[in-house]
């Protein structure tokens, strides 16, 4: 026997069905509410050391492997999630988003960085540079290339961050040791294992890099 509103309704005068298109309609304007936030002033000199509200946007402006990005962003926003979502650089990737696993490595002022853990403010007037910035149009460079070479890689999906912390080293060491390779790619995890692959990658990029 086929149920109507009123077969369905409660104690309190409510239909279930009612009840669910309510929730719905309360759903979408809060997921509303929260993917528009407003749009502020911009940040100023005088606001410096001051704490904002989460919603609160502020202009920033990024260098990004040698380009220069005006955003909106809000404070509490990972220099991650502006690179991936605002400007658009997907080879930095999302891992634990915890300062974990080094899946998100970039480099700030050529040092590896957890982007995940850096804040976007935090990053304004600094050289950020990202997998993307290593290639010379569509050739790679002696990094990436020494990665597939070696096949220093199984899944990929760790293996922008891999890259850009031996990157990161070879700015500081020229010729690493294999000791200074291994304690240089310590903070990137690889959940296939591949480290031995990844050890000579940066031991043949340090060789590509002298030619």
């Amino acid at each position: 026997m086929e149920k109507n509103d009123h077969d369905d309704k409660q104690g309190n005068g409510y239909s279930r069905r009612g009840f669910m298109q309510f929730i719905g309609v309360g759903a979408g304007v809060v997921g509303a509410s929260l993917l528009s936030p407003p749009l502020r002033r911009p940040l100023k000199a005088e606001d410096v050391g001051t704490i904002f509200p989460a919603s609160e946007m502020v202009k920033v402006r990024l260098a990004v492997n040698g380009t220069v990005h005006a955003v909106l962003v809000e404070p509490r926003w990972s220099l991650l999630y502006v690179l991936r979502e605002i400007i658009g650089m997907t080879g930095t990737k999302i891992g634990c988003d915890r300062g974990e696993c080094g899946a998100c490595t970039v480099l700030i002022d050529d040092v590896p960085r957890y982007s995940c853990m850096t804040l976007a403010v935090e990053a304004e007037n600094r050289t950020i540079t990202t997998v993307e910035g290593l290639m010379k149009g569509e050739e790679l460079g002696p990094v990436q290339t020494a990665f597939v070479e070696t096949d220093a890689f199984q899944c990929g999906y760790c293996t922008s961050g891999q890259i850009m912390a031996v990157e990161g080293l070879l700015r500081k060491v020229e010729s690493p040791s294999p000791e200074e390779i291994r304690l240089g790619c310590s903070g990137n995890l690889c959940r296939c294992g591949a480290y031995p692959n990844i050890f000579a990658a940066a031991g043949k990029a340090a060789q590509l890099k002298s030619k």
